[in-house]
């Protein structure tokens, strides 16, 4: 008789590969995130909360794509069909966000959408201020 078939046996644990627990904490962890990436996505649509939905998009982001695979599966598939509206969140979630040029970069879409060419200032202002 060997030590390995003296230990406990402990089916239920073997079957769940987890602790029940940990399985809870991950679930809650899953829902929280995907509450704050619906929130962030509402937050970013509008106006004048554009900025705090983006950051509480990316958090939820954070929050999803490390605990769920078939997540990271789809967000990589997003990025390879919409890469020029995933980046954006991708520098933000790097472990030291580039905040200032993504917003930046942000601004200057949005006023390329909105304004027509004439009416455009915010590349006159970095330009001026560059020179400086």
């Amino acid at each position: 008789m060997s030590f390995a078939s003296l230990r406990t046996y402990a089916p239920l644990r073997t079957a769940l590969g987890l602790p029940i627990w940990r399985r809870i904490g991950r679930w809650l962890g899953l829902s929280v995130g995907y509450v704050l990436i619906v929130v962030g996505a509402v937050g970013a649509v509008l106006p004048f909360l554009h900025y705090i939905g983006i950051a509480v998009l990316a958090v939820g982001l954070v929050m999803v794509l490390r605990s769920s695979f078939r997540a990271r599966r789809q967000f990589i598939g997003l990025q390879r069909q919409h890469p020029k509206i995933v980046f954006p969140l991708r520098r933000l979630l790097r472990r030291e966000p580039e905040v200032i040029p993504v917003v930046w970069q942000g601004l200057l879409r949005t006023e390329r959408l909105v304004l027509p060419r004439s009416w455009r200032f915010m590349g006159r202002v970095r330009r001026s201020r560059r020179r400086r």
